[in-house]
């Protein structure tokens, strides 16, 4: 005899038959969203944390936030898994690219982070990171742009400004252009909104003043614009709309990253410690690249500062850490520089001559197979990529120390013309008392 069994569905109880039950995942949390975290420093203060990959190798956790620091005032926490640095994913980024943008970021930084656990959550759900990180900022946002515009014999600089002020009460002035003018073609549109100009905030600035500001020289302008409809985007996260979340469009001068392998006569070039043009009295200069060396084929020009060392920067350091710095490195180095122009140029808009390097492997560090395709080891002593947020400052990676001859120094001689100067100086530089 067949049996027939007769299920019934009542939408208040559902279906009564037990084997059609079925256990959906759960939804992913809707309060999964991402934080954003300012970490203000001042001058030779450090941010106060320090940065890894994660356990997979696949991105990169905050540790060892320290207490009374900026990073723990941002609200920044131990495990805290890194999504952005300067509204920048690092999904796809190596780890020292990631160090290098914190390094190079100035007095302020902007960290996107998740908790561990919503992290785990999201993973697990199949929630794709980067989905979050664009909905946190909403659907009208876009980067700010840092625009250079050379005036145009007769034209000018193609733009003029009037007053505007959004709902929000966020006020600056709004730019128009002329077709394929000189602000045009600089990246510059019309309605987009002044931020600053030459490093001076609009926000400081009477329609008055700043028409004086732009007429006044015929000089090229440094402006700092975005679209109008990002406003509230940042309006609505409470940040302040600074150059190191900006796009570079244009700006004139570029840093240069020369990478040396030590010769039997050295690398064939001497740093000094000079005055230079303001705002900074002093720099690490590159002086007496010898034709045909190591220096010169890489690419060095007599006269550029120096900005950094194996990336990382070293104008805050004494030039003998410099020194040094260089010594340690064994027979490869990877040096950092810029024109002297070009460093006046970033000084006196208040941003770092390295904020918008272009990405280069980093040498000092050697590929590894670990935990995934984003391991990098760097003859750390723990075995795993660290960051000591102490980060824009220079002890970045702990290295191991190569041994080294003593003779192997920038360059192999020692008499460079310079007789009157103490011994350590003729190797090396024009130490700060003979500045004096």
């Amino acid at each position: 005899m067949e049996l027939s069994v007769k299920f019934t569905f009542n939408p208040k109880e559902g279906i009564d038959n037990p084997a059609l039950v079925i256990s959906d995942d759960p939804e992913p949390d809707p309060t999964i969203t991402p934080r954003l975290c300012l970490l203000k420093r001042v001058e030779c203060q450090t941010f106060g944390f320090h940065l890894r990959l994660d356990r997979t190798g696949q991105g990169y956790e905050i540790t060892n936030v320290e207490p009374w620091s900026p990073a723990e005032q941002s609200g920044l926490q131990a495990e805290d898994r890194l999504l952005e640095v300067n509204e920048e994913n690092v999904d796809n980024m190596e780890f020292h690219q990631v160090v290098r943008k914190i390094q190079s970021c100035g007095t302020h930084l902007f960290l996107l982070v998740l908790r561990k656990e919503e992290c785990d959550q999201a993973v697990q759900m199949g929630v794709d990171l980067q989905t979050l990180c664009r909905a946190s900022k909403g659907d009208s946002w876009s980067r700010s742009r840092l625009c250079h515009v050379r005036r145009d014999p007769e034209q000018g600089l193609g733009m003029s400004f009037k007053c505007f002020v959004s709902a929000g009460g966020w006020g600056r002035f709004s730019v128009s252009t002329v077709t394929d003018g000189a602000a045009e073609k600089a990246g510059v549109r019309t309605r987009d909104l002044l931020v600053w100009i030459n490093g001076v905030s609009a926000s400081a600035l009477t329609l008055a003043s700043l028409c004086r500001m732009v007429n006044k020289s015929g000089d090229p302008v440094t402006v700092l614009v975005i679209e109008p409809g990002s406003v509230s985007s940042y309006i609505r996260r409470k940040i302040p709309i600074f150059p190191e979340l900006a796009e570079n469009v244009n700006l004139p001068h570029t840093a240069k990253t020369m990478r040396l392998e030590r010769r039997s006569d050295g690398y064939g070039f001497l740093l000094r410690q000079e005055r230079v043009k303001s705002p900074q009295r002093t720099a690490h200069v590159l002086r007496e690249v010898d034709p045909g060396s190591a220096a010169e084929d890489a690419g060095m020009k007599d006269g550029d500062v120096l900005l950094a060392v194996n990336e990382e920067p070293v104008e805050e350091l004494e030039h003998e850490e410099v020194v040094n710095r260089i010594r340690a490195s064994g027979d490869r180095v990877t040096l950092i520089s810029i024109s002297v122009e070009g460093r006046w140029f970033y000084r006196t808009l208040g941003i770092s001559p390295l904020l918008f390097l272009e990405d280069s492997a980093s040498p000092t560090c050697t590929q590894t197979v670990v935990a995934g395709p984003k391991t990098a080891s760097c003859d750390l002593d723990k075995g795993d990529p660290w960051l000591d947020s102490h980060s824009n400052h220079q002890r970045v990676f702990k290295r191991k120390v190569f041994q080294h001859s003593s003779r192997t120094t920038m360059r192999k001689h020692t008499h460079c013309g310079h007789p009157k100067l103490p011994r350590q100086a003729l190797r090396f530089s024009v130490t700060p008392e003979a500045l004096a």
